[in-house]
């Protein structure tokens, strides 16, 4: 899920797209995680999107595996988990 010129490029690598507008992110998310699929890429801009809680809740979840990625533009960047995490250890200021 995401924007035109980051679906082309998922297109061309052979995956299944949906280009959403905002107003349909949800909708399309919530589809594709009850499609029996093994992964789910969404761009950093359309995650602003989607409800908090049901986005939590399905990157937590086992089956699919739920990934933000950035777009091409790079307008928005895909969260950076591995500082999250060191943060919440207390291992990075």
């Amino acid at each position: 899920m995401g924007d035109a010129a980051t679906a082309a490029g998922y297109r061309l690598a052979g995956a299944d797209v949906r280009v959403p507008s905002p107003a349909e992110a949800t909708d399309v998310f919530r589809r594709a995680l009850g499609a029996g699929i093994d992964l789910l890429l969404v761009s950093a801009e359309l995650v602003r999107a989607l409800p908090p809680s049901e986005l939590e809740a399905a990157v937590l979840g086992e089956r699919p595996l739920v990934a933000i990625v950035p777009d091409v533009h790079g307008r928005q960047a895909a969260p950076d988990v591995a500082r999250d995490v060191r943060l919440a250890l207390g291992i990075e200021p």
